[in-house]
């Protein structure tokens, strides 16, 4: 069956995020399976562009920074069955009151988590390898360090090394698989989790206090919610090891802002932080300046090539959908309280 379809994006967004190659390629591909109302993404779902088009939308692609579909949207659109979510999580653009209205929804969150797990690996075997620490002694030092004598406070590598993740999600997941090969062991908290699927996983599910205690790396995948909003605060904070790391690459506000910069502020912690609260941070932020902190301006999710598998996943369930087969994809509206 051949659908009629428009994809909703800012267009500068639009320009930025999606490569050229990538954008001809998915337009292309996108024009071959579905009657697509308008040749470029219209920028406001409530602009004229897109009013002579809106009766007749079934599937609506939609992205960063796309139109909420609110309930004025929804009766414009009344032949509406698929919102396709070229992005992540799909909390900004639907909520769950359209549960058992007929909408399906599906989301590149899957092809999403893998450059978000990539960065968070890579930042976990960097710390355990003590690179921040061997770049400042050899700053320091330079022609005259000594490596193999000089002495680093405690262990380097992987081996006997500990890492605790909080929230199994999908990046969550992909940490754990990649980092288990590697000899680590993995402690995981999630209340959404029970013990036979943490055995299922090869980890151990434990309280958050007896994680922070025990890890060297903690690493945060928790969605935002009322329960996590500044959950990481100063008793968490106090029951890190010594020399352990905090990498949130999930949401800002699930750490509390003043507690962080207290804990980060002696040097006995170390943070990589790519989403904060503000984000970004005031200029006057004292982060800036922590030698034992790594900013980076919420860059660990998909950009450049990486967005063209984002658009490839999604493309691949609307052929599906279009053919009537199962999706691989689906955002499910009984999982909205769990998901990101």
């Amino acid at each position: 069956m051949r659908y009629s379809s428009l994809i909703q994006l800012e267009r500068p967004q639009f320009e930025i995020h999606f490569p050229l190659a990538c954008r001809d390629h998915a337009l292309s591909r996108l024009s071959d399976v579905t009657n697509l109302l308008h040749p470029e993404p219209v920028a406001d779902l409530r602009g004229p562009e897109a009013a002579p088009h809106l009766s007749e939308v079934e599937i609506l692609f939609t992205g960063w920074r796309s139109n909420a579909i609110d309930a004025e949207i929804r009766r414009r659109m009344p032949r509406l069955k698929l919102v396709a979510h070229l992005a992540g999580t799909v909390k900004g653009v639907l909520n769950p009151s359209f549960d058992g209205t007929g909408l399906t929804v599906i989301s590149a969150a899957d092809a999403n988590a893998k450059p978000v797990a990539e960065f968070t690996i890579a930042h976990v075997l960097l710390h355990l390898k003590r690179v921040p620490e061997w770049r400042k002694l050899y700053r320091r030092e330079r022609s005259g360090i000594a490596t193999r004598s000089a002495v680093l406070a405690g262990p380097v590598g992987n081996t006997g090394r500990t890492v605790g993740i909080i929230g199994a999600s999908r990046i969550g997941r992909r940490v754990i698989a990649d980092l288990q090969q590697r000899g680590i062991t993995i402690l995981l908290h999630d209340p959404f989790i029970s013990g036979r699927d943490a055995n299922v996983m090869g980890v151990r599910l434990v309280p958050l206090d007896e994680l922070l205690r025990e890890s060297d790396v903690v690493s945060l995948h928790q969605p935002l919610l009322p329960e996590t909003e500044r959950s990481f605060g100063a008793k968490q904070f106090a029951k890190m090891r010594d020399g352990a790391l905090l990498i949130n690459t999930a949401r800002g506000r699930i750490i509390d802002s003043s507690a962080l910069e207290n804990a980060m502020a002696d040097g006995r912690l170390f943070a990589v932080l790519d989403v904060t609260d503000p984000e970004p941070l005031p200029d006057s932020s004292p982060l800036w300046g922590m030698p034992n902190v790594t900013i980076t301006p919420h860059v660990a999710g998909s950009f450049g090539c990486e967005v063209c598998d984002m658009t490839g996943m999604v493309l691949d369930d609307v052929e599906r959908f279009t053919r009537g087969e199962a999706l691989r994809h689906e955002v499910l509206f009984a999982d909205w309280e769990r998901v990101a």
